[in-house]
């Protein structure tokens, strides 16, 4: 990735929606070397798709994030597995330290995150969880517009 390939990424990181005409103006290309760089991107998995960001206040449900401690070795693997069962997990994140895993998800309401704990916690390896509710969120890309 070069310098142009970096300011288009921040372009689209910031708005995925940005044309590729304004993209290609401020970087000094023409818009179909701007498409194909945007096209080679995608292709080489730097841009791993584009995501609507819906509030969650507008969906009437619940985020939240569960840490979790695993028994034994900590395995990328085995976490995938966990999350393959558990459609309401949205991303997870190998960490290094106190807890071993961090867990994003989205329930409907405080019985189904009941469940879906229960679920974790019923998990070969899993040793411990601990909850948090998003109460509010802030997100840089979305506070500069």
């Amino acid at each position: 990735m070069d310098v142009l390939d970096e300011r288009i990424v921040e372009y689209l990181r910031h708005d995925a929606r940005t044309p590729v005409t304004k993209i290609a103006r401020s970087i000094g290309l023409s818009n179909a070397a701007t498409g194909r760089r945007i096209a080679r991107l995608e292709q080489d998995g730097v841009i791993q798709g584009y995501v609507a960001v819906v509030s969650p206040a507008s969906t009437r449900t619940l985020e939240a994030f569960a840490e979790i401690r695993l028994g034994g070795e900590t395995s990328g693997d085995r976490m995938a597995q966990i999350a393959a069962l558990i459609p309401e997990i949205s991303e997870y994140f190998v960490v290094a330290g106190d807890p071993d895993v961090l867990t994003r998800f989205t329930v409907d309401n405080v019985e189904h995150l009941h469940s879906v704990i229960n679920t974790i916690r019923r998990q070969e390896n899993v040793v411990g969880t601990k909850t948090l509710i998003v109460i509010s969120a802030w997100n840089r890309a979305l506070a500069s517009r």
